[in-house]
């Protein structure tokens, strides 16, 4: 059995996969998912799994060099958005490597989706709870 955090075996295999600046999108419950990429679909009801779990559990496994999100995030949902940047500096004081921070408008952020390799799909319910990562390496 893997001894790692992440069990799931679609997104094991997808950070296993990921190469550098390749995207993943991580979406609240409502962020529409382009047919052509790749679902991997973690909601089970509202708020379960969580945005936050989700991503410390996938930075726990990957590395990352930039996050993008939406403009609205921060304005919206201050709090959410302040938790994800408080991982975001735990991580980099963890592998003491920056990590980039871009803001779109959520239609921009949308259409950006189009280029993840997949979108995972949380249950959270809290307005514009999205980021993208952009994988680093870890040499």
């Amino acid at each position: 059995m893997k001894k790692s955090t992440l069990l799931h075996a679609e997104l094991s295999y997808l950070v296993a996969t990921l190469g550098h600046t390749d995207e993943v999108t991580i979406c609240d419950a409502g962020l529409p998912v382009p047919d052509q990429v790749q679902r991997i679909d973690l909601a089970l009801t509202h708020g379960v799994p969580g945005f936050i779990e989700t991503v410390r559990t996938l930075l726990s496994e990957s590395q990352i060099e930039g996050v993008v999100m939406a403009e609205e995030f921060q304005q919206v949902s201050p709090a959410l958005h302040q938790s994800l940047m408080g991982l975001l500096q735990e991580e980099q004081a963890h592998t003491g490597r920056e990590i980039s921070v871009t803001y779109l408008s959520h239609d921009v952020f949308k259409q950006r989706t189009y280029n993840s390799r997949a979108v995972v799909r949380t249950g959270e319910c809290t307005p514009y709870a999205n980021v993208i990562f952009q994988a680093g390496v870890v040499f």
